[in-house]
């Protein structure tokens, strides 16, 4: 078979420890991988880790590490977070590799060859979190990293340029050809948006990172992070080795999915270096949403509703539940291309209600109704089966065809909780379909052998198909069903596709055993909460914000033993101001910002960008009376004019705001002084 599917996910970055967004992403491309293999693809998937830039330097620096030492043990954590939640990558690459070297610097050295890199010096602004440079929109002034909420960095250094500003009009050429290249479809039209809007080449090098690929023929520079992280997805397929039959094999028909606040690398950066080696783009990028718990943000300094860290940690994850109750979870509750909401109970719920009482419930009231009934044997239907028996099962049968077909379009379209959504439709068609033949009651009347054998071949086989059809969504759990129906292989092994309505004569089944047992919601709670508590309690948020909190509080200096002071005439140059908010909205495709219009007693209301919508709802504000810092230079976010800054306390590692307030009523306008 010719046909091949090849599923990355983005490479981690090793700055930081595994979390759930890695899990997420990994789980997804692992049950495509194993789907699309057990109906006959030829797949291949693809993780690994992303290990140079300037941040990574930094926290090994914080550790007091050597950078390699560093690097290999979150690689290695990594590796065994992964494993530990069943997930089995076909290859884990490292851009430390020698092999990923080498086909970075070719991937360089085709794209300069075409005369698309050149040297220049870069005056500008950058993200060290981001790793990216920054446009500035008021001149002189650190823009605010809208990803991050930081300021940028001053950069002034000789750098190689990539002429991405060749590739505008062939981009958007491209996009038009291949309506399926960025999906959802709302992502899409964001980066032709975005490069409709005119695109500036880009810096590709950087002489102030050590910690990096060196430039082909020029070892004082070093590759831009992502020039290097992107090419992973080619280098990991032999691409500037001697090797290339995986890269004839599976390049181009690959789908990279990634989280949506890296669309813009993989959308246009990434098929625009590609082009610009003569070499053909992906074939599908998709953009997943984000994991929040509580309908809000997942940090560590976000407070959910119990006054404890907003998070999910994995290692609790691990202790309470099995690996495949969180690989249903993910794969069933993350809206199509949207965010989704993760918290320990509603886990426990859809663990409970699809899986405990669902799913594992009707495998086991039908295997013990065959071994009861049956002697352990599935019966088959018999000749003289009545008629109307035999047209309830062909009703069944058709009933599954359609919900299949259902099931394999969603998961085509990565819509994982919409197919799992049609595959308990299913299960709930042949619990009606049970409940209402009663087999219970049949085996209790004389000469209903017939229509009770006909009852539950008909059962069993829906099992059978069920099992097959979910086998990549809980490979470990339906291994062992199909062991307890008395089928030979495995459903991994079986294409449900060409699976048909016939159950293997004679079957004897194994020992029926509950595989998803009741959770006891109100004592694993509880029990979570005593660790979350006692983690808080024995790491509690540092009282010293961070500096970087602007724009939704202005940044407050660090306490060290050598205070440095301030004379009366600095403090009075700020000016402090009581203002009211009149409105409230969030920002377009600004996941962080509010658009506040305040009333500072000026006689009309002046318009304030915060980065807060993760911590205060649009609503919650109106009306409120808050401080703001009123003669601040203006400055541009997301195109939208901010006139001043939110006074707010910044709590914990990454400067949670709380909004300064007032206890008794002041006048709009009012200065603090």
């Amino acid at each position: 078979m010719n046909e091949t599917f090849y599923v990355t996910t983005p490479i981690y970055y090793v700055n930081a420890k595994p979390h759930l967004g890695h899990l997420y992403t990994t789980i997804v491309a692992d049950a495509l991988a194993r789907h699309h293999r057990q109906r006959g693809t030829d797949s291949y998937f693809l993780t690994g880790t992303d290990e140079h830039g300037q941040n990574i330097e930094r926290a090994a620096a914080a550790l007091d590490k050597p950078v390699r030492e560093h690097v290999d043990g979150i690689v290695r954590e990594f590796q065994e977070t992964f494993a530990e939640f069943g997930l089995k990558p076909d290859q884990w690459i490292r851009t430390t590799s020698d092999a990923h070297i080498r086909g970075a610097q070719e991937l360089w050295k085709r794209v300069a060859a075409n005369g698309f890199i050149y040297k220049d010096a870069y005056h500008g602004w950058y993200c060290p979190n981001c790793n990216e440079f920054k446009d500035e929109t008021t001149p002189g002034q650190a823009p605010i990293c809208d990803v991050h909420l930081r300021e940028t960095e001053r950069v002034s250094e000789e750098s190689y340029f990539f002429k991405l500003s060749a590739f505008q009009e062939r981009l958007l050429t491209f996009y038009a050809e291949r309506p399926d290249f960025i999906q959802p479809e709302g992502r899409r039209n964001e980066v032709i948006s975005f490069v409709s809007g005119g695109l500036k080449d880009l810096s590709v090098s950087r002489v102030s990172v050590k910690w990096g690929i060196p430039v082909p023929g020029d070892d004082a520079h070093t590759m831009y992070v992502w020039f290097d992280a992107l090419s992973n997805y080619i280098t990991a397929l032999g691409f500037g080795g001697d090797d290339h039959s995986k890269l004839q094999k599976y390049w181009p028909n690959s789908l990279h999915l990634i989280g949506k606040d890296i669309l813009r690398f993989h959308a246009v950066y990434w098929p625009a270096f590609l082009l610009a080696a003569d070499l053909e783009p992906p074939r599908r990028v998709f953009a997943h949403g984000h994991w929040l718990k509580n309908k809000m943000k997942i940090a560590k300094t976000t407070l959910g509703p119990d006054g404890l860290p907003n998070t999910i940690d994995l290692k609790v994850l691990k202790k309470f539940f099995t690996a495949e109750q969180v690989r249903y979870f993910c794969l069933r509750e993350m809206p199509f291309g949207e965010d989704g909401d993760f918290t320990y109970g509603s886990l426990v719920d859809r663990v409970n209600a699809d899986l405990a009482k669902g799913y594992g419930n009707l495998a086991s009231r039908t295997l013990t109704m065959i071994r009861n009934y049956f002697d352990g044997i599935v019966p088959s239907v018999p000749e003289d089966a009545p008629e109307d028996a035999k047209q309830a099962a062909n009703t069944l049968a058709e009933r599954f065809a359609a919900g299949e077909k259902k099931y394999d379009e969603e998961f085509a379209r990565f819509a994982t909780g919409r197919a799992l959504e049609a595959a308990w439709e299913l299960i709930g068609t042949v619990d009606k379909y049970l409940s209402d033949a009663a087999p219970w009651k049949l085996a209790k009347i004389e000469g209903e052998r017939a229509r009770l054998a006909t009852v539950l071949n008909t059962a069993a086989e829906g099992v059978r198909h069920l099992t097959a059809l979910i086998a990549a969504v809980l490979p470990e759990s339906t291994a062992a069903l199909w062991a307890q129906l008395g089928l030979a292989g495995s459903p991994a092994e079986t294409n449900p596709q060409s699976l048909t309505w016939d159950f293997p004569a004679n079957t004897t089944i194994g020992e029926v055993k509950g595989l998803f047992p009741q959770l006891e919601k109100e004592k694993i709670m509880s029990d979570i909460k005593d660790i979350e508590t006692a983690a808080a309690a024995a790491n509690p948020a540092p009282v010293a914000p961070a500096p970087e909190a602007a724009p939704a509080a202005a940044p407050v200096p660090e306490i060290t033993e050598e205070k440095t002071f301030i004379t009366i005439d600095d403090f009075v140059k700020v000016e402090l101001r009581v203002a009211q908010v009149l409105e409230a909205e969030r920002v377009p495709k600004a996941d962080k910002l509010l658009r506040l219009q305040v009333d500072a007693g000026e006689g009309q209301p002046r318009q304030i960008l915060a980065g807060i919508a993760q911590y205060y709802e649009p609503e919650a504000l109106i009306n409120r009376k808050i401080v703001i810092v009123a003669n601040l230079a203006p400055r541009k976010l997301r195109g939208f004019e901010s006139n001043g800054m939110l006074l707010a306390a910044s709590i914990g590692e990454e400067g949670r705001p709380v909004l300064a307030s007032f206890l008794e009523d002041v006048p709009n306008g009012a200065r603090l002084k």
